[in-house]
């Protein structure tokens, strides 16, 4: 029998995963036929924001480090780097998920832009350390900007498809005492 603890860390990852990939199918669907206008957001670093700050005991870090990869692959961009840069910063948010639990959602979103900001930041500047090609900063910025509107309507989103909602202070005791 398995251990519903157990049972829920794995159905949970399951569901990520396939939220992941039907992101990145999506994204690799050649739907741009012509005119390559505004960037649209990063779904599924929006995804893995909500849930690293949702139920941060359901989904691993070497999860988020996989996905991240593969999606380095597909996408051919450097390799390991945006997994690494992303894996840096969504145990940067669990680890302050315990004190950030209690504020309101304005406050999560700010704290998330500023990762997002650090991110797009840190990438950029190991792009140009090391000689890799740069995309326009204009492209990054509007992608900034897109990510960071589109993350309140995934957390609306993955609260009312898949009930990801915060961790209450009892099961934060809970899961800790097991």
């Amino acid at each position: 029998m398995v251990d519903p603890q157990l049972r829920e860390v794995l159905g949970g990852a399951a569901l990520y995963v396939l939220c992941f990939m039907a992101i990145l199918f999506l994204r690799i669907l050649p739907l741009n036929l012509g005119f390559m206008g505004w960037p649209g957001p990063d779904l599924a670093l929006c995804l893995t924001f909500a849930w690293v700050l949702r139920r941060p005991d359901r989904l691993p870090a070497l999860l988020i480090a996989v996905m991240f990869l593969v999606e380095d692959i597909l996408l051919m961009r450097p390799i390991g780097l945006g997994a690494a840069i992303v894996l840096v910063a969504t145990e940067t948010a669990r680890l302050r998920e315990a004190r950030w639990r209690d504020q309101p959602f304005m406050v999560e979103w700010l704290r998330v832009g500023l990762l997002l900001g650090a991110m797009m930041l840190g990438y950029r500047f190991v792009q140009i350390l090391f000689l890799l090609p740069v995309p326009a900063l204009g492209q990054v910025i509007l992608q900034f900007i897109a990510t960071l509107a589109a993350y309140p309507l995934v957390v609306v989103t993955a609260q009312w498809l898949f009930g990801l909602r915060r961790v209450s202070p009892a099961e934060a005791d809970m899961n800790r005492y097991r």
